[in-house]
């Protein structure tokens, strides 16, 4: 009588905790599936296990890397998994490597915009050159001249052009990605930055204007903007050099091109987007970039952005127009044809650009020529 009674109570005990372990974990279940249906929704209806050890942690928000589902057994293979990765994508430790690169950039930025005061009241937001994707959740302010013509070519992919398209059209990618693409505002950028990834590409402000000097001005098309604009500085510009003959080049002398430059920002005129310093053109310290890639460091750094963003099935980490890309004599023979003093005044102008992202022009004084009647340096 006693042995029923003990196991009454152990039955009726049993029965009270499972009924009180259903009570605890049926609103954290119900919570698991509506995180995970809201997932689905977000990430293109992929379903994705994981643990927080897989995820990657940037400027405090958790991502998870590049993941793909093997239709076989619909399990998720993450491709950090025992080192492995498909072709074109980061290893784990790589991508590590570069994720703490990126917080790097990331806090030198914002370190130095609160240092020089660019992300006070002071200073208006410029949303105008932005591309906001929504289907992909990633934002872009195209810098030209800094790997532009690749990631042009990517946003119209991920605008549903296709790269047959792409690849045959005689069109504009910038012309063709505003029709896809409208002009956000700030506080459009601002609401999507929310559940998106921001990034930027740099260069080296003066490299960067010396490409944009032999892209723009030195191959020109005729009678193109840039040609018709490369006759006047040389009308202007252009003066024989005592003992020597006058150059007989059809476009402007790159240190003529600087003297056209350096007196368009005496006037204050409205620079060319090609070498517009890149801190009025993206104001970057009213925005919070996740990712600022470097050309110096692009093959790795658009890799870790397309896996970060899951892009891979999307784009692909291609250099388009890589060909023209400057070489370090390129740089060295047109700063070598310019003054100290000119040096003086395009440091002046991209000084911005130069500290927000940790570059330095001091090498460039040891190649450029002294002035003539100066006492400078």
């Amino acid at each position: 009588m006693g042995l029923r009674r003990n196991l009454s109570v152990m039955r009726l005990g049993r029965c009270v905790a499972f009924l009180a372990a259903a009570a605890f974990l049926l609103p954290f279940t119900i919570l698991l599936m509506v995180a995970d249906q809201q997932y689905n929704l977000t990430y293109n209806s992929k379903r994705v296990f994981y643990q927080e050890s897989n995820f990657y942690k940037l400027n405090g928000t958790y991502y998870i890397p590049y993941a793909v589902t093997t239709p076989a057994n619909h399990k998720m293979q993450f491709i950090f998994e025992n080192g492995t990765h498909d072709e074109g994508l980061l290893t784990r430790e790589k991508f590590l490597e570069v994720g703490a690169r990126m917080e790097a950039r990331h806090d030198y930025l914002g370190s130095q915009c609160s240092k020089l005061g660019l992300d006070g009241s002071g200073h208006k937001a410029n949303a105008w050159e932005y591309i906001v994707n929504r289907q992909y959740h990633v934002i872009w302010c195209n810098v030209f001249k800094a790997a532009s013509t690749s990631w042009m070519y990517n946003f119209n992919l991920m605008a549903n052009y296709t790269a047959a398209f792409l690849n045959k059209t005689k069109e504009v990618p910038l012309e063709l990605a505003r029709r896809k693409y409208g002009r956000p505002t700030v506080a459009m950028i601002k609401k999507a930055q929310v559940d998106s990834i921001t990034f930027i590409i740099v260069r080296h402000p003066l490299e960067r204007l010396a490409s944009a000097y032999n892209d723009k001005i030195v191959r020109a098309w005729p009678k193109s903007f840039h040609d018709k604009l490369g006759q006047r500085i040389i009308k202007k510009y252009r003066k024989a050099i005592t003992g020597q003959p006058m150059p007989t080049e059809r476009y402007p002398l790159f240190e003529e091109f600087v003297m056209y430059l350096t007196d368009e920002v005496k006037s204050k005129r409205t620079l060319d987007m090609h070498w517009t310093p890149y801190t009025g053109f993206c104001t970057p310290c009213k925005f919070n970039f996740d990712v600022v890639l470097k050309f110096e460091t692009l093959d790795e750094d658009q890799r870790f952005l397309i896996q970060l963003a899951r892009l891979q099935n999307i784009v692909k980490p291609q250099w388009r127009n890589s060909g023209k890309a400057n070489t370090l004599h390129d740089i060295n023979h047109l700063y070598s044809r310019i003054t100290k003093s000119q040096l003086d005044s395009l440091a002046q102008l991209y000084t911005y650009d130069l500290k927000l992202f940790n570059y330095t022009i001091n090498n460039y004084y040891e190649i450029v020529k002294e002035d003539e009647t100066s006492n400078h340096r």
